[in-house]
């Protein structure tokens, strides 16, 4: 049952085809028609009746590359696995060059529910060397990946599965509600083509304790005579989303090929019954919208998608709750999450963590329940397997947790259950252990000039005093590192000539972290005749023309000057100050003088010590280059001898 859900949700409503082939007959031209009309099911996405037809055509010994191709899709969609990789196999040996990429695929997937996983990695291998556009997770050491983190889970069958189908639970009020397809009474007019079974509805444990409790089908307008399935309600337990066949008061709707696709539907609790059944805005008639589930604080409704920009079969997508029947664009959650094959039934807890099942994650066969930390619209974190005995080589799907109890269910169509799909409870003795990787960037600069300082060293230190990683500044001063953001963690920048300095990390999942550091000199490494400006790496001080007032652009660098001086107290300087050639010498060395009187009186306003200063005035008699009188120069090379310099003569 679990399959008409999962592989690419589509889904058909017709009545049981029964479908008599004439054992005797061996006409050629009649084993195409019986084909034909196998092929058509099969186009219908009515895999059960299609499997008949096409394994009565190879038994009579007629066979090719597409009949193959079908017979092995149509055992593959309905999770009989054992038969889908004996069809791959005879499909892989008799038509090597006429395979396309997506059936090595499938053939892995299937030889791995077989527990097959040496000649799975073989044909994985061969998969990837294909020029495919269906992108999946592929990890020759998954294995021992996955047992690494595998037995930190005890499970056992839940109470109330029933030889039917069972699955999808989700938490409501103090029990769950679960779809099942075990009300007998229907009609087989009412069961689907896919699989033969039938429909399903919506039940709950009706009970303050679900060890006591009975189970009942949801009252209201919820279940219909089509599928619904996977729930979610909200905290207040006045509205659900669902997963519905597209139907809708009394009718149903197809797309041009006669699909009846998946919907999400949301329903009010009014008196006691689930009324007032709303179709959401983004469903289409002509792709499926499926397995609903909130973010923790329900602004956000997570759900599953074939639509167009999907990277697989199905994909993960997320749109904003605005309000009043509005939604926010929808967003599919990326590469790293998503797939070119299946990602689905999605599940979130208190603190960000997304479960979800795939088989375009390296995993143990069918589906497998996967883990990864999201936050801040991010989703590029790593993709964890849970492990067994949750996972196995069949599907395993449908996993939610409560965070406080350490106890949750997960569904699976594994041997040795009461149905075809079952439930099934598990309790946590571990935690999960998730990789939570964050990037810091930052700049480092000189605390005083607050140049950049391009070869500055900054490391990962762990709360052990272990360095865990380290780069150098580039050229803009500029650093990019990666932590471990489930832990601790200084940030250490340090340079010669420089007192190092760090920042204290908590854990804290997000958004890139920026962490910029001001770097003090550890001594003012200059003597006497230096100047300071070039040791503090100042832009240069200068002045208009004519004048001897500071600058707005030159205060700023003064007050580096000063705060230097504050820093070091025992250091004196001398300003020294300059004109350019323009004028007589007599004019440039008065006007010199009263630009060094200015810097040093402005310095003293700002509290520096006139004990600490000097200046003096040079005029024209010491350029910094050609322009001398009658020289000609551009007015950008006469500023530069217009200056200040800061001497250190103590």
């Amino acid at each position: 049952m679990i399959r008409i859900l999962l592989s690419i949700l589509f889904m058909l409503v017709g009545g049981m085809i029964c479908i008599s082939a004439q054992e005797e007959e061996t006409d050629y031209k009649l084993e195409e028609r019986v084909k034909a009309k196998a092929d058509e099911r099969y186009d219908e996405y009515s895999f059960s009746p299609a499997i008949d037809i096409y394994k009565k055509v190879l038994d009579k010994g007629y066979t090719s590359s597409d009949l193959l191709k079908r017979l092995g899709n149509s055992y593959y969609f309905n999770a009989k696995y054992e038969e889908a990789a004996n069809v791959y196999q005879k499909l892989v040996e008799s038509y090597p060059d006429d395979i396309e990429a997506d059936y090595f695929f499938r053939y892995a997937q299937s030889l791995k529910t077989l527990g097959k996983y040496d000649k799975s990695v073989e044909v994985m291998q061969k998969f990837k060397q294909m020029a495919s556009t269906l992108e999946v997770d592929f990890d020759a050491d998954y294995l021992e990946k996955i047992e690494a983190n595998s037995g930190r889970y005890e499970i056992e069958p839940f109470q109330y599965n029933s030889k039917y189908s069972d699955f999808a639970a989700s938490f409501y009020e103090e029990g769950l509600i679960f779809a099942s397809d075990r009300d007998t009474g229907n009609l087989a007019r009412y069961r689907h083509t896919w699989n033969a079974k039938d429909f399903l509805d919506l039940y709950k444990v009706d009970a303050d304790s679900i060890s006591n409790g009975t189970v009942v089908k949801l009252q209201g307008d919820v279940n219909t005579r089509l599928h619904e399935s996977t729930s979610v309600v909200t905290k207040d337990g006045t509205i659900i989303y669902f997963t519905r066949n597209n139907f809708l008061d009394g009718k149903k709707f197809k797309d041009e090929k006669g699909v009846i696709r998946l919907k999400i539907y949301s329903a009010d609790l009014i008196e006691g019954e689930w009324t007032n059944i709303v179709e959401l805005p983004f469903n289409n008639d002509s792709y499926s919208v499926a397995h609903p589930v909130l973010s923790p604080d329900e602004k956000r409704l997570y759900f599953v998608s074939d639509m167009p920009g999907s990277y697989g079969e199905s994909d993960i997508f997320m749109t904003e709750i605005i309000g009043d029947g509005t939604y926010g664009p929808v967003v599919n959650l990326g590469k790293n999450i998503n797939t070119g094959a299946r990602e689905t039934f999605p599940f979130i807890t208190p603190d960000g963590v997304l479960y979800f099942s795939s088989d375009g994650h390296s995993g143990l066969g069918g589906l497998d329940v996967f883990a990864t930390k999201i936050a801040f619209d991010e989703y590029d974190q790593p993709i964890v397997n849970v492990g067994r005995p949750v996972n196995g080589p069949t599907d395993d799907f449908a996993f939610i947790i409560d965070n406080e109890k350490k106890e949750g269910y997960f569904s699976s169509d594994r041997e040795g259950g009461l149905g075809e799909d079952d439930i099934y409870r598990f309790s946590e003795k571990n935690p999960l252990v998730l990789d939570c990787i964050q990037e810091v960037t930052g700049t480092v600069r000189d605390r005083i000039s607050n140049e950049v300082l391009a070869g500055a060293t900054v490391k990962i230190i762990d709360e052990e005093n272990k360095e865990v990683s380290t780069t150098i500044t580039d050229a803009k001063g500029n650093y990019v590192l990666q932590l471990d953001c489930s832990k601790g963690n200084f940030v250490r920048a340090s340079r010669d000539g420089y007192v190092p300095a760090e920042e204290y990390l908590t854990k804290s999942y997000g958004k890139p972290r920026i962490v910029d550091f001001y770097l003090e000199r550890d001594v003012v490494t200059g003597g006497f005749g230096d100047d300071l400006a070039k040791l503090l790496q100042l832009s240069t001080i200068y002045f208009d023309l004519n004048k001897y007032d500071i600058r707005p652009d030159a205060e700023i660098e003064i007050q580096k000057v000063i705060v230097a001086m504050e820093k070091y107290p025992s250091l004196k300087i001398k300003v020294n100050s300059h004109t350019d050639s323009r004028g007589n010498d007599a004019y440039n060395l008065w006007l010199s003088k009263k630009r060094a009187e200015s810097t040093v009186a402005y310095m003293i306003s700002k509290g520096i010590s006139k004990e600490r200063l000097q200046g003096e005035g040079y005029g024209e008699t010491r350029l910094v280059n050609e322009c001398s009188n009658g020289t000609p120069c551009s007015k950008d090379k006469h500023q530069l001898n217009r200056r200040s310099e800061f001497i250190i003569f103590e």
